[in-house]
């Protein structure tokens, strides 16, 4: 979107313009469902996209709308942060003992200006656990304690270091595990579990793909974490 060729939003004419934009987004079936017939919310991921000079069907794409509320997948906040070109590729760290609370990890970067490292503050089961996540309905923890812990660390990091990635919007995860959410209350929303269900399980087959290339490439090191077993549990 070529967002110098639209006229200022708070304008009757960029107003109109947007607006049609919006309208021509909700009348196809590409969109994601969220936004299919719904030009209010093909008009925020409109906005979404001018001020991050993005494509707007890209956003559509990773934006979950739950009870009029939009969230990133991690997924896209943790691209972002990675195409961003301000700071390396996000690494992870993990420490601790896989299946206690003490189990963690921390995000962390190297800043390319200045070649400083930034992190993450450390996520563990235990907070995990305190906060309210562990246990919440829709949530993946105890499933995949692996991966929430590198998006829940990601998201930490992105927040402190980097802000403006994202826009001041929560995850989709961090949706699930906080705010009071009916999954199976209306369609919507059980869309967005379904969707967030399958993009976690299909990140952490491409994560056990990786590590078998680089285990079969590398010696194996057997202080390291063994990947934890995968049982995926309907909402």
């Amino acid at each position: 979107m070529e967002n110098r060729m639209i006229p200022a939003l708070f304008t009757k004419e960029g107003f109109e313009t947007r607006k049609s934009i919006a309208s021509t987004y909700a009348g196809g079936n590409v969109v994601p469902e969220a936004f299919q017939k719904n030009p209010a919310n093909c008009f925020i991921a409109v906005n979404m996209a001018e001020r991050m000079n993005a494509d707007p069907m890209m956003i559509m794409q990773n934006m979950y709308i739950v009870y009029g509320r939009p969230s990133w997948s991690s997924q896209y906040l943790i691209g972002t942060f990675n195409n961003c070109g301000r700071f390396s590729s996000i690494k992870y760290e993990f420490f601790g003992k896989p299946g206690t609370d003490e189990y963690g990890c921390r995000a962390y970067a190297t800043e390319l200006a200045t070649g400083e490292k930034v992190q993450s503050v450390d996520v563990t089961i235990g907070m995990a656990k305190a906060e309210g996540w562990y246990d919440k309905k829709g949530s993946k923890w105890k499933t995949m304690p692996q991966l929430m812990l590198q998006y829940r660390a990601a998201t930490f990091l992105v927040r402190t270091v980097a802000p403006e990635i994202s826009m001041g919007l929560k995850t989709t995860e961090e949706v699930i595990d906080i705010e009071p959410v009916n999954v199976t209350s209306t369609g919507s929303v059980q869309d967005v579990v379904d969707r967030v269900e399958a993009e976690t399980q299909a990140a952490l087959e491409t994560a056990k793909e990786e590590q078998a290339v680089k285990m079969a490439a590398e010696p194996v090191d057997v202080e390291a974490p063994a990947p934890e077993p995968v049982k995926v549990r309907p909402f």
